[in-house]
């Protein structure tokens, strides 16, 4: 099975192809950063950048786009207007092609990443005003287990989200919620806490396929009409409410 992975949840753009189980293909691109590897704006101009990944890592694989077998796509949390841009175009990509459509969370997909570690994984995404998206998995045996819903919560109330973890438990952070708030972090967590860089395990979008794989074992896509983004806390479009949504996948 070919899955195009899309994933625009971030200022980060990238585009990743999964062929046979394994990303043959990825790219992306990243919004300038300061020297301490911090982005320096979050906004990324996704509808102008997509369309040219997807082309690129087609052609790199020497393929079509009628190669392709299902999308992947991050329904949040993450940028609105991310979100939005990378749904829509993924939707309108698979009316036209006739394509099934995996939904997964952004904050899975992070977590995903982290394939040479056990044990518990924190993914956080920068949410601003000393807030982030958070969750909780834990990686055992080659597998990813949610332990906590995805939610936003301040970078000061991380600790509450590892009340079943030991005190001496090493606990793994990543995305950009981890490299911006790095200091409060180890200032939580001391010496348990091992900041991830956005090096470790390839793209975002490789790993909304290769969930979207396993999710595709089990069942069908989404129903497209149904298939809307997650957004947590605060937005200016959405108000100030803060929620937690359940696991998307389940």
């Amino acid at each position: 099975m070919t899955i195009l992975g899309v994933d625009t949840a971030t200022a980060v753009s990238s585009v990743a192809l999964l062929e046979d189980g394994q990303v043959s293909a990825e790219a992306a691109i990243f919004p300038p950063q300061s020297p301490d590897g911090v982005t320096v704006s979050s906004k990324s101009n996704h509808s102008e950048t997509v369309l040219p990944l997807i082309q690129s890592v087609l052609e790199t694989r020497h393929r079509r786009f009628s190669d392709i077998d299902a999308i992947a796509v991050s329904i949040g949390p993450g940028s609105f207007t991310g979100l939005r841009i990378g749904l829509a175009l993924v939707k309108g990509l698979a009316y036209e092609c006739s394509l099934p459509v995996v939904g997964v969370s952004s904050l899975e997909a992070q977590a995903a990443r982290v394939t040479e570690l056990v044990g518990a994984i924190c993914p956080l995404l920068d949410a601003r005003k000393q807030e982030v998206y958070a969750a909780l998995f834990d990686r055992r045996d080659e597998k990813l287990v949610r332990c906590r819903a995805d939610q936003a919560i301040e970078v000061s109330e991380l600790i509450g989200l590892f009340g079943a973890i030991t005190d001496t438990a090493a606990i793994a952070f990543v995305g950009n919620g981890a490299a911006r708030y790095r200091e409060q972090i180890v200032d939580l967590f001391g010496e348990r806490a091992q900041i991830i860089g956005e090096n470790c395990g390839g793209s975002a979008a490789g790993a909304l396929a290769r969930l979207a794989l396993a999710r595709l074992t089990e069942a069908s896509g989404a129903d497209l009409g149904q298939l809307v983004p997650l957004y947590l806390g605060a937005s200016q479009a959405l108000g100030n409410a803060r929620r937690i949504l359940p696991n998307p996948l389940k």
